[in-house]
């Protein structure tokens, strides 16, 4: 058999180490073909050679605990409209570029919006295999993606630091994480790292009660507060959520508040070694699913099990915090505010 592997959507630490596990699995234990395709599923249609690499084991060795991807990424719109067309040209210029690579399955390796894309590919009549990746922990059918343990331990040294300089000079910090939709992030990094307050897009969140609270810890002399947003949070205006909040608090308490956006760090660098080694276990079972026939399903881990669902029961799906996560309660029970 002969498999091709693509990285799309955002980068995320942990994809080069899935290509390493999907690659190797196959070329060692297998004996298939592997080669990689650049730049996302605009590759599949390129005709520029550099495009498309073998892969061999010399190739896909030193790249586990590599950040980003040595395949390159790009979003997928563009991509998924033209599939989504569906017309007798698109259809047939996929497959018959799918046909000359002389492919039996593609891994696609992303975020929703790549098993979206995945799940139509499919849908024309290419074998694929989707191993799901974002740092923000949103795909449905999984408990957990690679690269979502990093940027909570790096949120958290982030948070970690904050404290001390919060402390010395009696401030309010605002500490901006990612998450479009969903919080994981906001939530683990913000347990984790001791905040008082802890704001998702799932929750909302009431100024005033959020205003009030703060003030009410400075009233029992607590020096400082360490207030944690999720980018994503609903606020007036198209202004990023720490600003907004970190403006309203200082207006309504005259409090001394700074904000901190930790951005595109979170989601760079070296994989931790829980999402290398969660990367190597998805990559390799994407693998044993390919020689077994299982095509047009994600793999996903439920409890410490890894598995795998139809592409149609993810596509378009998000998985977001519930208000009665097992952090919520406990943290509501710490006297940590959610918001509301």
């Amino acid at each position: 058999m002969k498999i091709g592997i693509l990285s799309s959507g955002g980068d995320c630490p942990g994809i080069n180490a899935t290509i390493r596990g999907v690659g190797k699995t196959a070329l060692i234990h297998y004996g298939m073909k592997v080669i990689g395709i650049h730049n996302g599923f605009s590759g599949i249609l390129s005709k520029d050679p550099s495009d498309i690499n073998d892969f061999d084991e010399k190739s896909l060795s030193g790249i586990l605990n590599l950040g980003g991807t040595i395949l390159g990424t790009s979003r997928d719109k563009d991509f998924r409209r033209l599939i989504k067309r569906q017309s007798e040209e698109h259809t047939s210029a996929i497959l018959k570029r799918y046909r000359e690579l002389e492919l039996d399955c593609i891994v696609c390796i992303g975020g929703n919006g790549t098993q979206k894309t995945a799940h139509l590919l499919a849908s024309v009549g290419v074998n694929v295999i989707g191993v799901p990746k974002t740092i923000d922990n949103d795909v449905w059918g999984t408990d957990i993606t690679f690269g979502f343990d990093t940027a909570v331990n790096i949120a958290t040294e982030a948070i970690d630091r904050l404290h001390s300089t919060a402390s010395a000079h009696r401030r309010v910090m605002v500490v901006e994480v990612m998450g479009h939709h969903a919080g994981w992030i906001a939530l683990h990094a913000g347990m984790a790292a001791g905040a008082d307050v802890i704001l998702l897009p799932e929750l909302g969140f009431d100024i005033d009660q959020v205003a009030e609270r703060l003030a009410e810890r400075q009233r029992k002399g607590k020096p400082y507060s360490i207030v944690v947003v999720a980018e994503g949070l609903s606020t007036p205006g198209n202004g990023k959520a720490s600003d907004y909040i970190a403006n309203t608090i200082r207006e309504m308490t005259s409090m001394e508040v700074r904000e901190t956006v930790l951005g595109y760090i979170q989601r760079g660098g070296n994989p931790s070694p829980f999402d290398r080694n969660l990367a190597t276990r998805l990559g390799g079972y994407a693998t044993e699913m390919i020689a077994c026939g299982a095509f047009g399903r994600m793999v996903c881990v439920n409890g410490n099990r890894i598995g795998s669902i139809p592409l149609s029961e993810t596509s378009g799906k998000l998985k977001l915090v519930e208000p009665d996560n097992e952090l919520i309660v406990q943290g509501k029970r710490m006297d940590i505010f959610f918001g509301v």
